[in-house]
């Protein structure tokens, strides 16, 4: 089984050589690519107005100045040759990808594009708590990770399924188990704009987050909740976003005829 393994953290992100293990767990023909920096937030972004630079890292590794989108691809049309992978593995992620994060995500994204060329993909992130630069528990990723991989393969993929897992913040042992769960939604409140000015004194801007006084309870059966009672949360999320319920009633309001 050829694995094509990708993140947006960055080529030397801690969580690249962790997805690298999971994946040599189950199979030796390994194959990384990864953004050259780090693409954090850049959600399914593709580079159509700027060259893609490839350099080679090391044996089957290999850095793309590009987003995680332009590494599955690069991946899968250019580098690993005539034998297309067989699944892609994108993270792990330093922090947790789930409710509204879907959106954002350059994990997310890898994965995506990989299910987009017809690659069973899984996303994988490892949540972790306090400060950025604190250590996320790799561990977990690595204990449960290949179990969870294993299952669903064998189970089938839906070619226009992409597998989102997440890992809690917790100790391995620690973890009660696996859910599959649906994907949250969290307040928003907690969105800021934080104002600075420059040497000069000129005003520019940071998104922030800032603490909320009281934050209602995730919803039970959400991503959310999983992780916060230290489940492994696993999410399928559909290529296809179609609403077809509204669909049926614009269906009334926009193609009345007569």
């Amino acid at each position: 089984m050829r694995i094509l393994c990708t993140n947006d953290d960055g080529i030397h992100a801690p969580g690249l050589k962790v997805v690298e293990q999971i994946a040599r767990e189950l199979s030796d023909d390994v194959w990384v690519v990864a953004p050259e920096l780090d693409q954090s937030g850049v959600s399914h972004s593709l580079s159509l107005n700027d060259p893609l630079r490839l350099r080679e890292v090391g044996p089957r590794h290999f850095a793309v100045r590009g987003t995680p989108t332009d590494c599955v691809i690069m991946g899968a049309r250019h580098i690993v040759g005539d034998k297309q992978p067989d699944l892609v593995l994108s993270g792990v992620n330093k922090g947790r990808n789930v409710a509204e994060d879907v959106v954002y995500s350059g994990t997310i994204a890898g994965a995506l594009e990989g299910t987009i060329l017809g690659f069973p993909s899984f996303a994988l992130s490892q949540e972790f708590g306090g400060r950025s630069d604190k250590t996320p528990p790799w561990d977990v990723a690595l204990k449960y990770a290949p179990e969870v991989v294993r299952n669903v393969l064998k189970l089938g993929v839906p070619r226009d399924t992409v597998i989102n897992v997440n890992f809690p913040s917790c100790q391995p042992d620690d973890v009660q188990g696996v859910v599959v769960a649906r994907q949250g939604k969290r307040n928003q409140n907690f969105l800021r704009i934080d104002g600075r000015r420059d040497g000069r004194g000129n005003p520019y801007y940071w998104i922030g987050f800032e603490s909320i006084a009281h934050v209602d309870p995730p919803s039970e059966g959400t991503d959310l909740a999983a992780l916060a009672a230290n489940y492994v949360s696993v999410t399928p999320l559909r290529l296809n976003r179609t609403d077809d319920v509204f669909a049926k009633n614009l269906i009334e309001v926009l193609e009345r005829r007569g």
